[in-house]
């Protein structure tokens, strides 16, 4: 399969695309900064400059073109303020989803946060609010589109620590952290299930093997 990612370089992204050319995929991801190139390539990946807060859907459109699927990586980053939580996490989700529909690529993955679609508990940080808001608003564009097969997968709390390959992945998981490395494994996963097309699942550490958890949750 061929699949671009958007947000290229971001901690998941990086470890997805190696998980992909590992499984012999063509790993293709979208970055905003040129110099970020060399450690797209380390991961085995194609870099391609693209930022999505400028560009159009005809230009994303161009570069989805003969993929076989795309995943939605991309996020404002901590430090960020909440114009670029709304300009990245929601609107350039939504622009991601128009050219994947104009390149005729049905098969989009979200990435998305658990907590999203729900409104922030009283005290949260506004800024983490307004980055939850916007992640449940562009699951909500994701899912009224009838011309993708999506899943949006829904993380807890990520962590930096090594992957332990057993999760937990369901509609509805409890709160409780889960590494990147183990974000990425199941993401590889899921493109390769169609049966996971409509699914919106929250993913945290668990007990099950990634392939199996997977497994448990497709329809086919």
């Amino acid at each position: 399969m061929r699949i671009v990612i958007a947000g290229g370089h971001g901690q998941i992204a990086l470890r997805l695309e190696q998980h992909l050319t590992t499984r012999g995929d063509e790993a293709v991801g979208l970055i905003r900064n040129p110099d970020h190139a060399d450690d797209l390539r380390a991961a085995g990946a194609e870099p391609v400059v693209c930022d999505l807060e400028s560009a159009s859907a005809e230009e994303v459109a161009g570069h989805l073109r003969g993929a076989d699927a795309v995943v939605f990586a991309a996020g404002a980053g901590p430090g960020s303020g909440a114009a670029r939580k709304e300009s990245v996490d929601r609107a350039a989700a939504a622009l991601f989803a128009d050219a994947a529909e104009q390149a005729g690529v049905r098969r989009y993955v979200m990435v998305s946060s658990m907590g999203a679609g729900k409104e922030p508990p009283p005290g949260t940080d506004p800024v983490f609010a307004t980055y939850l808001r916007a992640k449940g608003a562009a699951d909500g564009d994701l899912r009224a589109r009838t011309a993708l097969d999506w899943t949006i997968l829904r993380p807890g709390r990520l962590t930096n620590e090594p992957g332990t390959g057993l999760v937990d992945l369901a509609e509805h998981t409890g709160r409780d952290e889960v590494p990147r490395d183990d974000v990425a494994a199941v993401l590889a996963v899921l493109l390769h299930d169609p049966g996971t097309a409509g699914l919106t699942l929250e993913l945290i550490g668990g007990a099950a093997p990634v392939e199996a958890a997977v497994k448990a949750v497709s329809t086919r």
